[in-house]
């Protein structure tokens, strides 16, 4: 939309008024929600973490305090894969379990037997048990644990940066990086009135002398 736009405008030298409805740009996000009523009068309900097309389809308690590991298997072949990776326990050869739907007819069973077997284990080695079978699976990521995550310091996304109310914090950086023209951390946002005189006599291009005017006036105040 916006290329368009700047693309018209390089051809024509016109510009555009962009009329977007938020709702109508987000709306695509439900599409399989709207065909399904449409198709087949069925309306939409809460699923919290479930799935029309996974099982077991989740987040899962883990070893220590508040710790949880997502999974998803969406196929019998994953689901082979993850009983192996659990170490085949008896209760996952049960005809219950044998297919996709057979496992979505018995959710709730499944999820409280995909528990003991996470429990016993940290999230995190849930998550590279998993991955290494080919099952999705990631661990649910405290504030703590985002800040260690090894992916994003070495994507160098957390800058540290001084401010002078708070003192030093970390600060998300750009989630992209330019090769050319790569985004930095110039300073942090100001306090009140704190770059008042720099916008004035450097933006606004005011003498000294008409800032200082202007703030005897009390036109910061």
């Amino acid at each position: 939309m916006l290329i368009a736009a700047l693309d018209y405008r390089r051809r024509t030298g016109k510009g555009q008024y962009i009329d977007v409805s938020q709702l109508e740009a987000s709306l695509q996000f439900l599409l399989p929600p709207i065909l399904d009523y449409v198709v087949n009068g069925v309306i939409e309900g809460r699923r919290g973490n479930s799935s029309q097309y996974a099982a077991p389809h989740g987040v899962y308690g883990c070893k220590g305090d508040d710790r949880w590991c997502a999974i998803a298997v969406f196929t019998d072949e994953e689901w082979d894969a993850f009983c192996k990776a659990m170490g085949s326990p008896e209760w996952a050869s049960e005809p219950r379990f044998s297919t996709l739907g057979k496992r979505k007819g018995n959710e709730e069973s499944l999820n409280r037997l995909v528990e003991t077997w996470t429990i016993n284990h940290t999230a995190e080695e849930v998550m590279h048990i998993l991955q290494g079978a080919g099952v999705c699976a990631g661990v649910v990521q405290s504030a703590e644990d985002l800040y260690g995550d090894k992916q994003l310091q070495s994507r160098d996304h957390l800058w540290k940066t001084h401010h002078n109310a708070i003192g030093t914090f970390s600060h998300l950086g750009q989630p992209f990086k330019l090769s050319e023209t790569p985004a930095r951390l110039r300073f942090p946002a100001p306090c009140l009135g704190e770059h008042t005189e720099y916008v004035c006599t450097n933006v606004l291009k005011l003498s000294t002398e008409e800032f200082v005017e202007l703030d005897k006036n009390g036109a910061f105040a």
